[in-house]
């Protein structure tokens, strides 16, 4: 997440709602994150966690959208 947030043109990282179940996110390593979609403002994603999987919510600056989220996918 501090990576995350250190990005240029981060404004902040919201955690949301968690989900448990260990069925959850197979597709995704622990500590995995994707991004799901573009909204308003930022990126939706979730990450994997041991005990299922966490939504954040990845508040950008205007017109950021893409390059924060194929920045992420280089992480």
């Amino acid at each position: 997440m501090r990576r995350i947030e250190a990005m240029d043109g981060v404004v902040g990282v919201i955690i949301g709602r968690s989900y448990g179940g260990k069925s959850l996110g197979q597709g995704i390593p622990t500590g995995g994150l994707k991004i799901q979609r573009k909204v308003s403002g930022g990126l939706k994603a979730v990450t994997q966690s041991a005990k299922g999987l966490q939504e954040i919510f990845i508040r950008t600056d205007a017109g950021m959208e893409d390059a924060i989220a194929a920045a992420i996918l280089k992480l």
